[in-house]
């Protein structure tokens, strides 16, 4: 299905409005894109996918704020490179900056309940099998899906846990899903052949 800039539009003004699905289609088509773009910019997979994160985290939380003048594309590199930039400062002071509450109880709502199609495929596999489905995933990765699916924290423990803000595990968690989604059917795909 091409998708096309009112099919973005449409998302942006559900997740406007807290819509879950929306988020998730937002995160998933740009995902790519803003992750490409630091890639370049830093030569670091480990701080790419910090900043990526990071970066979702916080424009969901302002999504409110986004101007339909400018390319949704743009408005997400933008707050790309400012996260970057705040890395970069944070690394010189190597002083460690905690994140206030009020930046974290602003964290946007993900449903805690309803199981997306990602949960589906994850909950029908074998644990032995999806074990190792798991060990394929970055360790940042394999550590929500970790905590999540098999300790079967809340948001809201992972965060404590894990000492990150609360928007940043659930971007961490659906990514982990979407990308533990995609190996399993991959392997399934090879096997029915």
């Amino acid at each position: 299905m091409e998708i096309n800039s009112e099919i973005i539009q449409k998302n942006i003004e559900s997740a406007k409005t807290g819509d879950q699905v929306a988020f998730t289609f937002l995160l998933d088509f740009f995902w790519n894109e803003v992750y490409g773009f630091m890639l370049k910019r830093t030569e670091n997979e480990t701080d790419t996918d910090d900043i990526t994160i990071e970066t979702f985290a916080k424009a969901f939380d302002k999504i409110t704020t986004y101007n339909p003048e400018f390319g949704f594309n743009t408005w997400l590199i933008t707050i790309a490179k400012n996260v970057h930039i705040d890395m970069l400062r944070k690394k010189k002071s190597s002083l460690f900056i905690d994140i206030s509450d009020s930046d974290d109880d602003s964290a946007f709502n993900v449903a805690d309940e309803t199981p997306s199609i990602e949960d589906e495929i994850i909950t029908e596999q074998n644990l032995s099998q999806l074990l190792s489905y798991i060990k394929r995933l970055k360790p940042a990765y394999q550590e929500v899906i970790q905590l999540r699916y098999f300790q079967e924290m809340s948001y809201q423990d992972m965060s404590e846990t894990l000492e990150e803000p609360l928007n940043n595990i659930k971007i961490k968690l659906l990514r982990a899903k979407k990308l533990l989604a995609e190996i399993i059917t991959k392997k399934e795909k090879k096997k029915s052949k």
